[in-house]
C-alpha cells in the first residue's frame, strides 16, 4: 500500500477554508482529551462495508469487559 498517509494541515490546499470546519481530522484533533468519537448506525454499516473490501482498515475498537 506505499509508504502510508501523512495528513499535516499545513500542506492541506483546504487550510483556512470553510472545508476546514467540516473536515474529520480538524473535528478529531479539536476535541477534548478522552472524548469519544460517535457515529451512528448507518455510519458505522458503511465503515464496516468498506473495510470489508479493503479501502480501509477494519475497526479496532472492541468495547472492554468490566470484570466486577
Amino acid at each position: 500500500m506505499g509508504d502510508g498517509l501523512t495528513i499535516d494541515c499545513d500542506t492541506c490546499a483546504m487550510q483556512h477554508t470553510a472545508a476546514c470546519g467540516d473536515c474529520l481530522v480538524t473535528y478529531i484533533c479539536s476535541r477534548q482529551p478522552g472524548d469519544a468519537v460517535v457515529i451512528d448506525v448507518a455510519e458505522e454499516r458503511a465503515i464496516r462495508l468498506i473495510a470489508a473490501s479493503g479501502l480501509v482498515p477494519e475497526l479496532r475498537h472492541r468495547r472492554r469487559v468490566e470484570h466486577g
